[in-house]
C-alpha cells in the first residue's frame, strides 16, 4: 500500500491518502477548536485598488507563530477567501495564526507583477507584526496548484526566507510543453472557446479577486490551454522565442542550498499540473542538498479531484482497512507537514511566549 522509493518519495495511493488525511480531520476537530479572529488589511494599494490578506488569529495570549496561505486559480482566477478549509482548521488547531493573500491578477497583470505583490505581503506582515501580534520568525507558507508555485516562488524572492515550503500541486517550470503547447486534456476541452469569446472575459481593470471580474476567467484559462498560450497570456513574453525571460520567475532554475526545507504533495494522474513538475523540483533539490520530501498520490488527479470524507464514512473505511496499520498512513501522508511545521517551525508553549 506504502512504498519508500527512493528515500525521499512517499508514495501513497489515492484512497489511502484521503484516509489518512480524513483521520487528520477528525483528530483535530475532536480537539477544542480555539476561537478565531479574523482581521482583513489592506497590505497594498496599486492605483486605487487595494490588495487585501485575511488574517486568522486564535484568541489566545502570546503571539501564535505564522504560516501563510496562496491561493490557486492558474494566476488568473482566486481570492483569499479559497483557503483550504482542511489547511485552515489543523494550521489553527495547531496554534498558528494564519494569513490569506490575494494578488493582483493576470493577464490584467502580468506575472512579474503578481510575484511582486506576494513578496510586498510578506514584507507588509513583517513590519507589523508587533500590531498583528505574530511571530513572524520562522513564516511556514503553503499553496495550491498556482499557489504552489507562488510558495516555491517564496524559497528564493522572500526575504528572509520563509522557514518551510508546502506547495500542493504546484510547478517549478512556466515555459514546457505542458504549458505552452496545446493541452489534450478532456478537462480544458469540453467547450471549444474562441479568442475574441475568451478575451473578453478578462478586458476589464485590473483585479486582486476574482469575485470581482465581470467576466468568466475560467473560459479565458481553458482557451490558454487549448492553444497553449498560457504562458504568453500571463507574462507578455513568448515561452518559445523568449524562454530566458522566464529563467527568474521559474522555481526549478533558482534552487540553491538556501532554499527552505520543501514537502511537494503531487497526483501522479494530474492532467492540469502534470506530477512531472514535482519531480523536476525533487531533482533540483537533490543535486542543491535541499532538505525535502516528495508525496507522491498515486491516481491523483489535480486536487485529488474528490472531496474529504464525512467522519461516519472515515470510520466505515477504517474499519474496512482495520489491518492497516494508519499510523504508519498518516507519518507517510501528514508526517511531512508534521516534519515541517513542528520542526522546522514549531510552536512551543505559545501561551507562555510574552504579548507583544
Amino acid at each position: 500500500m506504502i512504498e519508500m522509493d527512493p528515500p525521499q518519495t512517499t508514495v501513497v495511493d489515492r484512497r489511502t491518502f484521503l484516509v489518512a488525511a480524513t483521520a487528520l480531520a477528525v483528530s483535530s476537530t475532536a480537539r477544542s477548536a480555539p476561537k478565531v479572529r479574523v482581521t482583513t488589511h489592506t497590505y497594498k494599494t496599486v492605483k486605487r485598488l487595494p490588495i487585501k490578506l485575511d488574517l486568522h488569529r486564535p484568541d489566545t495570549a502570546g503571539r501564535p507563530r505564522l504560516a501563510v496561505w496562496i491561493h490557486g486559480g492558474a494566476l488568473i482566477n482566486g481570492h483569499r477567501a479559497g483557503i483550504s478549509g482542511r489547511v485552515k482548521t489543523d494550521l489553527l488547531g495547531a496554534g498558528y495564526a494564519l494569513a490569506s493573500i490575494d494578488y493582483r491578477l493576470a493577464p490584467e497583470t502580468p506575472m512579474p507583477e503578481i510575484l511582486g505583490d506576494v513578496a510586498d505581503a510578506f514584507e507588509w506582515i513583517r513590519e507589523r507584526a508587533d500590531d498583528l501580534k505574530v511571530d513572524t520568525s520562522k513564516i511556514a507558507v503553503l499553496g495550491g496548484s498556482a499557489g504552489g508555485y507562488l510558495t516555491l516562488a517564496t524559497g528564493y524572492r522572500v526575504k528572509p526566507r520563509p522557514a518551510c515550503l508546502v506547495p500542493f500541486w504546484g510547478y517549478g517550470d512556466l515555459v514546457g510543453d505542458w504549458y505552452s503547447k496545446p493541452s489534450p486534456h478532456k478537462r480544458h476541452n469540453r467547450v471549444t472557446f474562441t479568442e475574441a469569446h475568451a478575451r473578453k472575459q478578462v478586458s476589464g481593470p485590473p483585479i486582486s479577486d476574482s469575485r470581482l471580474r465581470k467576466g468568466n476567467g475560467g473560459d479565458f484559462y481553458n482557451w490558454c490551454r487549448q492553444t497553449g498560450r498560457w504562458p504568453l497570456e500571463v507574462s507578455g513574453w513568448d515561452p518559445h522565442s523568449q524562454p530566458e525571460k522566464f529563467h527568474p520567475f521559474m522555481p526549478v532554475k533558482n534552487v540553491t542550498k538556501k532554499f527552505p526545507p520543501t514537502l511537494l504533495i503531487h497526483g501522479t494522474a494530474d492532467t492540469d499540473v502534470p506530477y512531472e513538475q514535482a519531480v523536476m523540483m525533487q531533482r533540483e533539490f537533490k543535486k542543491h542538498g535541499v532538505e525535502h520530501q516528495l508525496v507522491s498520490i498515486a491516481g491523483g488527479e489535480h486536487g485529488l479531484g474528490d472531496t474529504w470524507l464525512w467522519p461516519s464514512q472515515y470510520a466505515a473505511i477504517n474499519e474496512h482497512y482495520a489491518q492497516m496499520p494508519l499510523a504508519l498512513t498518516m507519518v507517510a501522508v501528514a508526517a511531512g507537514l508534521v516534519w515541517l511545521l513542528y520542526r522546522v517551525a514549531p510552536v512551543h508553549n505559545v501561551a507562555q511566549t510574552p504579548q507583544g
